[in-house]
């Protein structure tokens, strides 16, 4: 295998991409798509566009041609371009070239306005499956009615009865707290005052300490492989505080539970998550969201999630939510950094081309068919 060999197995990898949450379920004009190209939940100024940025550039210069444009196109007149051809045929496109051969869909977060994962599978023509956010079921059982007393009790079953059919977890407690939380499973009664509290208060959003921790030890008793948002994400988190170095009296308390721990994205801690993937079986991590934003510099946050972790411990995401853009560029600028960071390996005799191609595979495709078991389905 010759390293022009490698790209071409690499680019053709039909990736399981193992958090995304669905594309686009409508139109959108070029103010809403911008505030869906950045992280921040403030308007874009008047004096700027979020097109003038690495992810904005990476639409410009690789989706622009699948919509039929010139790369590098005008904004203006990729945004027109966009909605001549209409929300379902651009993400029919995207989704398609993007390679992507499995989704893995976290349907917590504005589910409404997006694609769930059948209409994901159904616009894609590839797999998908649901991944269950903590937050959103007790949110959920929160507005049924239920008192605090029974709340210990009725959330695993209710739990248990929304994932029958899911292939995993979700926790945002990053963004609801942070990961400095005591980490020790809550007593009852502890669950039962602060439910208490929360229900009394008519909040429809979950952030006290106590409940949060509840919500994760019932997801380790649940069984399934469990997601947690590290790093990088929107001003609702306070960055300082979801360096997931800050989970690891967490993750000894899960060891002997067995189930899995998938830290999600991490960066500009992803060096941090390596670690944690190296010195503990039950960790892995990925890179996902800092790939999109950060463009054409995601080749050396792509080299960089190589460095430390047991190859066996490392996964692909695209972390996209809304426009199919990410999707795609998600997986493209992955491959790319892939390409890159392998062929230097062998061009310089440091790795032979079928461990490369090797481990690209197993990050690709393998870790994920075989932590989330979609084998077994």
């Amino acid at each position: 295998m010759s390293t022009e060999d490698l790209a071409a197995a690499v680019d053709g990898l039909p990736l399981v991409d193992h958090h995304v949450h669905g594309a686009l379920a409508g139109e959108v004009d070029r103010p809403a798509l911008e505030l869906m190209l950045t992280e921040s939940d403030r308007p874009v100024p008047a004096w700027m566009t979020q097109f003038d940025s690495q992810l904005g550039f990476a639409i410009r210069r690789w989706c622009a041609p699948l919509l039929g444009l010139t790369a590098h196109a005008d904004a203006a007149d990729y945004v027109a371009r966009r909605e001549e051809l209409g929300a379902e045929e651009v993400t029919r496109r995207l989704l398609a070239a993007s390679g992507i051969g499995h989704y893995l869909v976290e349907t917590g977060y504005k589910g409404d306005e997006i694609l769930s994962p059948d209409g994901m599978a159904s616009a894609s023509g590839v797999p998908a499956d649901e991944v269950v956010r903590l937050e959103a079921v007790l949110e959920d059982l929160a507005r049924s009615g239920v008192g605090a007393a029974e709340l210990p009790s009725r959330f695993p079953e209710v739990l248990a009865q929304r994932t029958v059919d899911a292939v995993g977890l979700k926790s945002i407690v990053a963004y609801r707290y942070g990961f400095d939380f005591d980490p020790q499973r809550p007593s009852e009664a502890e669950v039962v005052a602060a439910a208490g509290n929360w229900l009394r208060s008519g909040s429809t959003r979950v952030d006290d300490p106590v409940l949060l921790r509840f919500l994760l030890w019932s997801g380790v008793d649940r069984g399934l492989p469990l997601q947690l948002h590290a790093g990088y994400g929107d001003p609702d988190v306070e960055l300082h505080r979801c360096d997931p170095l800050l989970l690891t009296r967490f993750i000894k308390l899960v060891e002997p539970s067995g189930v899995d721990l998938m830290l999600l994205h991490c960066y500009p801690f992803h060096r941090n998550a390596g670690y944690l993937a190296q010195v503990f079986p039950h960790v892995y991590f990925d890179v996902g969201l800092g790939v999109n934003y950060s463009g054409v510099r995601s080749d050396a946050v792509v080299a960089e999630s190589l460095e430390l972790a047991p190859f066996a411990k490392i996964l692909f995401s695209s972390d996209a939510w809304g426009p199919p853009e990410l999707h795609y560029l998600g997986a493209l600028l992955w491959r790319r950094g892939m390409r890159k960071a392998l062929s230097e390996w062998v061009e310089a005799g440091e790795w032979s081309e079928p461990d490369a191609f090797r481990v690209a595979r197993m990050i690709g495709q393998d870790n994920a068919r075989r932590v989330y078991r979609l084998d077994q389905q």
